[in-house]
């Protein structure tokens, strides 16, 4: 063998260890939840459909090899700041995801930015991270806070509701969803009640809706909460002349089984909903009820969504997915079939996508689900109104 020959075998054979020890690097992903305590349901169901996700995909993302870490922040801002350390620092992740709540949400995202740790959002997403705080490190393929209750404030016109009652709970992602509704809903207001955080006891916010008199409700309540109100607003007879309408996290199958038979009528908006016919939402919901003994819930959904849109970026980075660059670009373009349909990221790296009319009904086997009432989406093509205020400087 001639000398160039020679040079060019090794050459070659050692492109080809660069490759096999850049495909063979495994990824490793942080998953942070609130995944114990009242707060739980959640992050477990989010949880569980991006592990659904994994397993679909063969226990790797991408064809890399994944490993996954979990750390529980308690639905604490400090917690999930000591719990984003330790993965970072000590278990070095290359991404992190999960988080339930917008405040545990906005005390690690800084840390990460600074860090240069991708952060993939799996739950409705702050506005000061789709406007002016967004950044180049953070991705949310779900859906911005306001997003939903805009698409209700909207449906509500449609409905012809010419005075509304607001209820929502007095934090930012309820002051947030109420700003949302306002957005759209062009009717009048016949008055806001702000409740704290973990109220169970309704019934000062039901003589304000009995006075007020209103053609219906909007209430952004979600667990615990949204159970009380609800059943509470039945007991006091008003659901017999009006209406309740929310978004769709409030009334979904995580809670449906404890509201029972208070919930059916209940118009509510989503991204996502159990009956979408695309074959991979029916796979996702038959199979998620097969592994977890429970119905497919919207935080189920989103959680399964991050899983796919991994990996079809760790898969588009062709064993690159180490390089920020690489990944961020992977990220941004992924290609691959969403269990709500329609999905694309729009320039502030959140989503534009088609938020739909849903109402809680039983299904022919006595079972409360929701069932889309129109194949028309209430929002159509629709981003954030944030977007405008980002600017994501390249790193």
């Amino acid at each position: 063998m001639t000398q160039v020959k020679k040079s060019l075998a090794f050459t070659a054979l050692a492109l080809s260890f660069t490759m096999s020890a850049q495909a063979a690097d495994p990824v490793k992903i942080g998953f942070i939840g609130s995944l114990t305590g009242p707060l739980s349901t959640l992050s477990t169901d989010m949880k569980d459909g991006f592990n659904l996700a994994l397993k679909h995909k063969g226990g790797k993302f991408g064809g890399a090899d994944t490993v996954i870490v979990y750390g529980d922040d308690q639905a604490n801002p400090d917690t999930g700041k000591q719990v984003y350390e330790r993965l970072a620092k000590s278990e070095n992740v290359d991404i992190i995801t999960g988080m339930a709540f917008t405040n545990v949400m906005l005390a690690v995202a800084p840390a990460a930015f600074k860090d240069k740790i991708f952060f993939v959002n799996s739950n409705a997403g702050p506005k000061e991270l789709a406007g002016a705080s967004c950044n180049y490190y953070y991705f949310n393929p779900t859906w911005h806070t306001s997003a939903l209750s805009e698409a209700a404030g909207r449906f509500a016109n449609q409905k012809g509701y010419k005075r509304m009652f607001v209820v929502a709970p007095n934090y930012q992602a309820g002051r947030e969803h109420v700003d949302g509704f306002d957005k759209e809903y062009t009717g009048e207001i016949a008055g806001r009640a702000y409740n704290k955080i973990g109220q169970l006891d309704f019934s000062v916010e039901i003589g304000q809706i009995r006075a007020a008199n209103p053609d219906a409700v909007f209430f952004a309540l979600w667990g615990p909460m949204a159970i009380n109100f609800v059943k509470q607003f039945n007991q006091a007879g008003l659901n017999k002349k009006i209406d309740l309408v929310t978004a769709g996290f409030a009334v979904d199958a995580d809670i449906l089984p404890a509201l029972g038979d208070a919930a059916v009528g209940i118009y509510n908006t989503s991204q996502w909903s159990p009956d979408f016919t695309n074959p991979v939402n029916k796979k996702f919901v038959e199979d998620f009820e097969k592994e977890y003994k429970r119905p497919a819930s919207i935080y189920a959904s989103q959680g399964y969504e991050v899983g796919l849109l991994l990996d079809a970026a760790i898969r588009d980075s062709k064993g690159k997915h180490k390089d920020n660059k690489v990944l961020h670009d992977a990220l941004m373009a992924a290609k691959y079939d969403s269990v709500r349909g329609y999905f694309k990221f729009a320039s502030n790296q959140n989503p534009t996508q088609h938020v739909y009319l849903r109402q809680v009904v039983k299904n022919d086997k006595g079972q409360l689900t929701n069932k889309t009432v129109s194949t028309t989406p209430v929002h159509a093509d629709k981003s954030d109104p944030y977007v405008g205020e980002c600017k994501i400087a390249a790193q």
